[in-house]
């Protein structure tokens, strides 16, 4: 159909008001399940103790009627430590642009700092529960907490080459593989036997539709309601207890992380501060700090299937 003669378009108009929705689209992941799981403490110095503890070891001999005792020795307390690290984020406003119109935004510095605080506890997520070194620091290089994968020790399944880290190295990565039932089934026996209850299974986006595949699920769809399939598994109920299945965009999608939330906290020496920073020109910055580490309270409590294939 042709367009009519000379109607005045929107391809000449100059002078039409641009229309901007009044609403600001994100979304970037944000979600920190890992730390939202785990309890929080407050410490009192940047190197933080505390004490790990054991019954010893079980027999079931019996003793003989009127035997004389063999004295022994008394259970030892190991004394584990951890660092904390400092991570922050920070942004400059112009004060032109805070004294601005602007659209969906009660100001942009309140748009902005809202934005940082979801960034830090994102950037803590990821430190938290990956494979990190402890890191003491000096004056040029920055302190870093040990993570979460560095700890376990106890109660793994490692791909080929694979090895603990220690408290001074982080863990080595091994030959991924493929994630199976009789690799978790194998990892929460061992936390079994060692006395472990994991709740929580924390599992990267690949590896969390691996389970949902597992068999007993394999094949099966469960119509919830009508117009709705539910083909996930949430719960996995193993021979050891119920795991929850929480799918995780900041934990290390290779690593399978069998947690028990009573067993490690996040410690804080400082907890979340927005610092005002001093001006230097028209312009406002702002930055958000807060200074944590990790405890784990003790790593038999938790376990790892690590080396997992991620496509």
């Amino acid at each position: 159909m042709a367009k009519i003669t000379n109607a005045y378009d929107t391809y000449t108009a100059t002078t039409n008001r641009e229309e901007l929705a009044n609403a600001i689209y994100n979304i970037d992941p944000t979600a920190t399940p890992f730390m939202s799981a785990i309890g929080t403490k407050n410490v009192g110095n940047v190197v933080f103790d505390w004490s790990v503890d054991s019954i010893g070891s079980i027999s079931a001999t019996g003793e003989l009627e009127g035997a004389e005792i063999s004295r022994a020795a008394a259970q030892s307390v190991t004394r584990e430590s951890n660092v904390c690290q400092i991570n922050s984020v920070n942004v400059t406003v112009s004060n032109s642009q805070s004294a601005s119109n602007v659209a969906a935004k009660r100001s942009e510095m309140a748009h902005q700092m809202a934005l940082l605080s979801k960034r830090l506890k994102a950037n803590m997520e990821t430190a938290i529960s990956g494979n990190y070194a402890k890191n003491a620091g000096n004056a040029t290089t920055a302190r870093a907490t040990r993570s979460f994968e560095a700890w376990i020790s106890s109660n793994k399944s490692r791909g080929t080459g694979g090895a603990d880290g220690s408290a001074s190295a982080a863990a080595t990565d091994g030959t991924q593989r493929t994630l199976t039932e009789a690799l978790l089934k194998g990892v929460l026996q061992s936390m079994f036997s060692n006395g472990a209850t994991p709740k929580i299974a924390l599992a990267g986006p690949h590896n969390k539709q691996v389970i949902s595949g597992f068999t007993g699920r394999a094949n099966t769809r469960a119509t919830v309601d009508a117009g709705t399939v539910s083909s996930s598994v949430s719960i996995y109920a193993s021979d050891f207890g119920d795991l929850q299945i929480i799918p995780s965009n900041r934990s290390r999608d290779r690593s399978l992380l069998l947690i028990d939330p009573d067993y490690a906290k996040t410690c804080f020496l400082r907890s979340f501060q927005t610092i005002d920073i001093s001006t230097i020109g028209d312009a406002e910055t702002k930055m958000l700090v807060a200074e944590w580490g990790l405890e784990v309270s003790t790593e038999k409590a938790h376990g790892i299937v690590a080396d997992l294939s991620t496509s």
